[in-house]
C-alpha cells in the first residue's frame, strides 16, 4: 500500500509540474529513443536497437494458444500492407469530393492507388500501408517525393466511404500539393509506425524494410532473439523477454499501454486534444475516473481486455469486472476486497450507463468513454 501511495504521489507531482511549467506540446506521434536495453525495461515503440527480432511465427512455435487467439485481436490488425488491406480489396474504387478537389482510391493487380485532382492536374501515389482495422476508420500512408504522407482522406465505416482524416485542417486546401495530405515529420512517422506495426523503429531510425504489420508479440514483449537463445539453452531462470504482466497497475496502464493509447501526462501536454477529442485516449480517461485513482490491477487495462484475444463488445461481459470491486446489490456485505458501493439503479450492463459511448464527430464513431462516472442528463462530456 505504501508503494502504491508513493507512486500516486509521484504521478500527481509530475502532473502538477506539467501544469505549472506549461511547456510546448509534443508533436504528433509517440516519443522515441529511450536508451534502456531490453528486455528489462522494454516499452512499446522505444527500441534502442541491438537485439534481433524473430517474428510471430517463431513465437507461435511455443505459444500456440496466444497465437491462435491473437489473430482476432485489434492490435494484431492495427495495420496492413496495401496489398492485404481487406477494405480496399472489397470497396475500391472509393471517391470523395471537397471543393475543387476530387479524391479517388482505385485498385488494380493487387495495388491500391491514392489520387487527388483539381481538374487541371492530378497527383497519384501507390498506397504503402493501411493504418487501422476499419472498425471506426482506416487511414492510408504513401510516399510522395522524398517523404511519407498521411492521406487527407480516410475510410470511415459509418459512412461506408471516404472523408477528411482526423486532425487534418477542415478548411479547403489552397493548392493541389496541400490537398494530397500531411507530410509526416521523421518523429511523427516513427511514432505512427511504432504504434501500428512491429520492428519498424530502431533507436531514432525508421526501418520499413524490416517492418511486420500489426502489433505482434515482439511489439509488447521486446525482440525475441535472446529469448529464443535462452530457451534453446534451457536457461529458464533468465528467459530474456519482457512480461508486461509483471508491472503494477499504474505503470501498466499509464506508462506501458499509455505509450500508444496515450497516458494522462501526455494528454496534458496536448491542449489541442481537449474536450471530446481525447475520448479515444483510454489511459487518460481511466485515471480521471472518480474513485479509481489507485494502484489496483482490477482497474488496469488488462482487467477488462485480454491483449491476446478479440475485443468483447457485449455489455454483459464487463459486469464481472465491475463487481470485482463493487457490491452487486444493497444486501451484499462489504469485504476487504469488495468495498465499493453497489449501483442503486441496476445490477447488470453497468457500462451502458457508467461508461457511455460518445460520438467523436471527426471519426464518425462512438467511442466507449473510459472516464467511469454517473452521467447526468444534458451534461457535457467532461474533458
Amino acid at each position: 500500500m505504501a508503494n502504491a501511495l508513493k507512486k500516486l504521489s509521484l504521478l500527481l507531482a509530475a502532473v502538477f509540474a506539467v501544469l505549472c511549467t506549461a511547456g510546448p506540446p509534443l508533436t504528433r506521434g509517440r516519443t522515441q529513443g529511450r536508451a534502456e536495453t531490453p528486455p528489462s525495461n522494454w516499452r512499446p515503440g522505444r527500441d534502442p536497437g541491438g537485439v534481433g527480432y524473430v517474428g510471430g511465427k517463431t513465437c507461435a512455435g511455443c505459444h500456440t494458444h496466444e497465437a491462435a487467439t491473437y489473430t482476432a485481436a485489434p492490435m494484431a490488425n492495427a495495420s496492413a500492407p496495401a496489398a492485404d488491406c481487406e477494405i480496399l480489396k472489397r470497396l475500391a474504387p472509393l471517391t470523395f469530393r471537397e471543393g475543387p478537389y476530387s479524391y479517388q482510391i482505385t485498385r488494380r493487380d493487387g495495388q491500391s492507388v491514392y489520387s487527388v485532382s483539381d481538374g487541371a492536374g492530378t497527383i497519384s501515389e501507390p498506397i504503402l500501408y493501411c493504418f487501422g482495422q476499419g472498425v471506426a476508420g482506416q487511414t492510408y500512408i504513401f510516399r510522395h517525393g522524398d517523404s511519407l504522407y498521411e492521406g487527407r482522406v480516410s475510410f470511415f465505416q459509418k459512412l461506408g466511404g471516404l472523408n477528411i482524416t482526423i486532425l487534418h485542417p477542415r478548411e479547403i486546401p489552397r493548392s493541389l500539393a496541400a490537398a494530397v495530405g500531411r507530410r509526416m515529420s521523421p518523429e511523427g512517422a516513427r511514432g505512427c509506425f511504432a504504434c501500428h506495426t512491429t520492428a519498424a523503429v530502431s533507436g531514432s531510425e525508421l526501418k520499413l524494410e524490416r517492418l511486420a504489420p500489426g502489433v505482434s508479440c515482439e511489439a509488447c514483449h521486446g525482440p525475441g532473439e535472446r529469448h529464443v537463445a535462452a530457451v534453446r539453452a534451457k536457461n529458464f531462470k533468465q528467459l530474456e523477454i519482457f512480461n508486461p504482466g509483471n508491472l503494477d497497475a499504474l505503470d501498466l496502464t499509464q506508462e506501458f499501454c499509455g505509450t500508444c493509447h496515450v497516458s494522462f501526462e501526455e494528454v496534458l501536454q496536448m491542449p489541442e486534444q481537449g474536450g471530446v477529442g481525447n475520448i479515444r485516449f483510454q489511459p487518460y480517461r481511466l485515471l480521471k475516473s472518480r474513485g479509481h485513482l489507485m494502484n489496483d490491477r482490477r482497474i488496469s487495462c488488462v482487467a477488462c481486455h485480454d491483449p491476446h484475444g478479440e475485443l468483447r463488445r457485449d455489455a454483459d461481459f464487463y459486469d464481472s469486472k465491475c463487481t470485482a470491486c463493487h457490491l452487486n446489490g444493497p444486501r451484499e456485505v462489504k469485504t476487504k476486497e469488495r468495498a465499493a458501493a453497489a449501483c442503486p439503479v441496476a445490477t447488470r450492463q453497468c457500462v451502458t450507463c457508467h461508461m457511455p459511448k460518445v460520438e467523436l464527430p471527426e471519426m464518425h464513431f462512438k467511442f466507449t468513454d473510459h472516464w467511469i462516472r454517473t452521467p447526468r442528463p444534458d451534461e457535457p462530456t467532461p474533458k
